[in-house]
């Protein structure tokens, strides 16, 4: 009995080993006195990080990714979405920037990012081209045989929710279901996730230990289904859970492609708040206790960003993500895997 016992722990351990995953860093490039790609990569082999995001195909970061068995998310920025709803575009896009570079790891391709049919949001222009441009570098990537290693999605965010409270009650806006819907089906007909862009600091601030992860308990509960919550990051995804359900992605996936918390810039953006928000996250999506909705799973999850970026536009806060200076720093101790 004791052996079975031994054995049966051994198993258990196993099991919830590989579904713990390792989180990702995305690696924006809008800022002054950044390091070089090559020295970008360098630090994260160095500090064990083992994905990567990337906003657009940047030859000199795919360069540097060769041989490193880095997992990269491949972004196809939204001002290409147009040129790629023609085929051909969306093969020589493929054979350019992925094709070409056998020895990187690619696992995603992000087709579009925070594309959003609300014109006062500045991308309402490409909501015609997502799907289209998905559809054709899947084919593009089905042709290349890369179909079983490398998932097209697209990068969708919080602000397409009309509804997200209390989470069960998720639902994409009115003027978005058609635009979400078919990018939904296109998903769920070939087996990929949907990638959700993830921020407690946007969504709401008056309750600090929720939005940190340091609540010493349940601070909401659903009265839906009775499910508590103790933290802000799993009431926003399960809130998108429940939003693609009503369109059929009852079991579709959701991988964060970003979450992050700014050191400065902005109300409660300290570098201490920061520093709570990354550790604190790493450990609840390494873990396997899942959300209350979606429980015993590690949750795929990329930290926004590697550094900060100067140079990004909009409010004060965009420019002081970075989990390192540019100097290569750390802001913060952290450990990622």
């Amino acid at each position: 009995m004791a052996t079975m016992l031994l054995l049966l722990g051994l198993l258990i351990s196993l099991l919830v080993s590989t579904d713990a995953q390792s989180v990702g860093v995305c690696y924006g490039r809008d800022g002054d006195g950044l390091p070089s790609q090559q020295d970008v990569v360098s630090l994260y082999r160095n500090n064990g990080i083992t994905r990567m995001r990337i906003y657009d195909p940047d030859q000199a970061t795919l360069q540097a990714l060769k041989g490193t068995n880095i997992e990269l998310m491949i972004g196809v920025p939204n001002d290409v979405l147009q040129s790629l709803n023609d085929q051909g575009a969306a093969n020589t896009w493929v054979r350019n920037n992925i094709q070409n570079y056998p020895d990187v790891n690619f696992r995603y391709v992000a087709v579009g990012n925070e594309v959003d049919p609300d014109p006062s949001h500045g991308t309402s222009q490409y909501v015609n081209f997502v799907l289209p441009a998905m559809q054709n570098v899947q084919n593009a990537i089905n042709a290349a045989g890369l179909g079983n290693q490398i998932k097209v999605s697209t990068a969708t965010y919080t602000g397409l929710l009309g509804s997200s409270f209390p989470p069960s009650d998720g639902a994409f806006g009115n003027g978005v279901q058609g635009f979400i819907g078919p990018i939904i089906g296109f998903l769920v007909q070939n087996n990929l996730p949907m990638l959700a862009n993830i921020y407690p600091y946007f969504s709401d601030l008056s309750n600090l230990p929720y939005a940190l992860f340091t609540a010493p308990g349940p601070v909401v509960t659903d009265n839906n289904n009775g499910l508590q919550y103790s933290n802000l990051f799993d009431a926003i995804l399960d809130a998108h859970y429940a939003a693609q359900a009503r369109l059929g992605g009852q079991n579709l996936e959701i991988v964060v492609s970003e979450s992050g918390w700014p050191s400065a810039g902005g109300n409660a953006a300290t570098v201490e708040n920061a520093g709570t928000y990354y550790t604190n996250l790493i450990n609840h999506v390494k873990g396997t206790t899942g959300t209350p909705a979606k429980p015993g799973r590690s949750i795929e999850t990329y930290l926004f960003a590697m550094f900060d970026e100067s140079n990004k536009p909009g409010l004060e806060t965009e420019k002081h993500f970075g989990i390192f200076s540019p100097n290569q720093q750390p802001k913060y101790q952290l450990s990622f895997n």
